[in-house]
């Protein structure tokens, strides 16, 4: 029945067919929209193959296939088809085959999938879960249209490998402990049942199958097939390089160490924003860039919550959750995140680093002092700058949705290549440009004559620390990177993503510590903040009591100044990395 204006489903009931392979085919009525209750009873008692293909069909009612023994059921081309109740197979046996390939199907049937050998569901885009595993107890072959579901299938093919690894393991340890019996008690035996001791199928021998397994252990194998030529389930397609059978994180011990580093950077860099934005001084040139790192930074912090967040919610069935994860807003609001987190902090750390020599280089020069107004713009360009950067593979300039971790690791074009190696042309650029400013500062303070010893490592220990956490967080993840981005990886997604969060958020972990947390003027701002709130107050005053001696020290000493020494300078690099 093709091709027809048909719009109520036909009544088959009238059909008694005696043939031993019934075939119905029913294609292009675009106008039938349902498969009613009950549409194929009686039509035939042997084999029936249904093909109900490039229809109009959107639902398919319960009991649909009610005594029907099905060989095949082909549902492929059915583009409107988007349910089939969860007891639309009930009553009926099979189908053997199915196939829902080119349908919108968002789920499959929980009843009735036991007796399914074959199943076709490729260009299936909207089916994104599968049922449990445990209903294809049956499945040979399956064509699917994500790799990540065959992810499913080959875990259930090892948990039935390891089924029959344990039944042959048991198998061997019974005839173990019979060839240790006595040989007369073996004859004895063998001649009171008149067989070979191992090659009765009696059930009252201690020999038999039954003797040697329980019956929920032996139920469901044929032991001369699945023991000589075990089921082998194929699926396609596999799972590429850039997808592994794995969950999001993959190894246990990150699990574990994210959550520790994702709370670290979070509460750190917040911690630092609250105290700074805060406080009643006046907002200088190193207060505004703390502020803007300590935000970049705090941004790393919550992709990495978002990352141990769904890692956890999806653990040990990623599988069924990869196509919504990887394909979804949320794995692109991750993905934006770092990205924009990741350009950011090292822009803004560039800049502390320019203006930490522009300051020590112009001491003296209070005409060539930067200024707030000149600060805002030159951050506004970096914000402009990394949302810039993280917005472009939202516009299909490379792509979040490549890794389960939702970095833009997408390089099959040649425009996607060239932004991934601009992106790590430009961090090695900064790299070099804060390793250059640190030498240069330290170069021009460092004097043995007129510097004292313990200031003049005071001063290379901190640099030293501020350089080391940059080359650490930088050059594993751009050696790599840059060897990938020409297409010759050194290092698989999963040892990648050791790197994603062992070293990646290293500087974002570590850039509030080194930059305010440990200097003395955020000490004295917090605990001005804790006296706010009736904590901590005679330490605030104290630290209050210090700020104005300096501060009137200072302004003594730069109404006689008219030099500047190597070791006032040395004293102001000191003050500013401090700031």
């Amino acid at each position: 029945i093709c091709n027809t204006g048909i719009r109520q489903f036909p009544d088959l009931t009238q059909i008694f067919s005696l043939e031993a392979h019934f075939i119905l085919e029913l294609c292009d009525n675009l106008r039938m929209t349902i498969i009613p209750q009950n549409a194929f009873q009686g039509m035939n008692n042997e084999s029936l193959t249904l093909k109900l293909y490039k229809n109009g069909f959107e639902d398919i009612h319960s009991h649909a296939f009610n005594g029907t023994k099905l060989n095949q059921l082909i549902l492929k081309d059915n583009k409107n088809l988007r349910r089939i109740h969860n007891d639309a197979l009930r009553g009926a046996t099979g189908p053997d085959v199915l196939d829902i390939s080119s349908t919108a199907l968002e789920s499959l049937p929980s009843y009735g999938l036991e007796a399914i050998q074959v199943l076709n569901a490729t260009s299936s885009y909207s089916l994104k879960r599968l049922p449990p595993l445990d209903k294809f107890s049956s499945l040979l072959e399956a064509v699917l249209t994500y790799p990540s579901h065959c992810c499913a299938f080959r875990n259930l093919r090892t948990e039935k490998q390891n089924l029959l690894l344990s039944i042959f393991d048991n198998f061997s340890k019974e005839c173990e402990s019979t060839m240790r019996k006595p040989t007369h008690e073996m004859q004895d035996d063998s001649a009171e049942r008149n067989t070979h001791p191992f090659g009765t199928d009696d059930e009252s021998s201690p020999y038999s199958y039954p003797t040697i397994f329980d019956d929920s252990e032996v139920a469901g194998f044929d032991f001369e097939y699945d023991f000589c030529q075990p089921k082998v389930l194929t699926c396609t397609p596999e799972p590429d390089a850039f997808n592994p059978c794995e969950d999001i994180l993959g190894y246990s011990f990150l699990r574990v160490l994210i959550w520790f580093i994702n709370i670290l950077a979070i509460a750190g860099n917040f911690t630092v924003l609250l105290v700074l934005l805060t406080s009643h001084y006046k907002l200088t040139v190193p207060r505004f860039l703390m502020c803007n790192l300590s935000f970049a930074d705090f941004c790393m912090g919550l992709y990495l919550l978002l990352i141990a967040a769904v890692d956890a919610q999806t653990s040990g069935q990623y599988y069924n959750h990869a196509i919504d994860w990887q394909t979804g807003s949320g794995c692109s609001t991750a993905g934006f995140f770092t990205v924009f987190a990741s350009e950011l902090s090292v822009y803004t750390l560039t800049v502390i680093t320019l203006e930490r020599w522009h300051t020590i280089t112009y001491a003296m020069q209070l005409d060539r002092k930067l200024r707030l107004r000149h600060a805002v713009p030159v951050m506004a360009f970096g914000w402009a700058f990394s949302v810039g950067i993280a917005v472009l593979p939202l516009l299909g300039v490379s792509s979040y949705m490549k890794v389960s971790i939702c970095l833009p690791m997408d390089i099959e074009t040649g425009l996607a290549q060239a932004y991934i190696l601009l992106i790590l042309a430009l961090n090695v650029v900064a790299f070099v440009v804060i390793c250059a400013c640190y030498i240069k500062i330290y170069v021009a303070v460092q004097n043995p004559e007129l510097v004292a010893a313990n200031k003049d490592t005071k001063v290379a220990k901190r640099m030293a620390i501020l350089i080391f956490t940059d080359f650490t967080c930088m050059a594993p993840i751009s050696f790599f990177a840059i060897s990938a981005a020409f297409k010759v990886p050194l290092i698989t997604v999963t040892n990648s993503k050791i790197l994603l969060v062992l070293f990646y958020p290293i500087n974002s972990c570590a850039n509030p510590f080194l930059y305010a947390i440990f200097t003395k003027a955020f000490r004295r701002d917090f605990f001005l903040l804790l006296s706010k709130l009736g904590c901590c107050k005679s330490r605030a005053e104290l630290y209050r009591m210090n700020y104005f001696s300096a501060y009137n020290s200072n302004c003594k000493n730069g109404g006689t100044a008219t030099a500047p020494s190597k070791a006032s300078q040395a004293l102001l690099l000191l003050s500013a990395l401090e700031k």
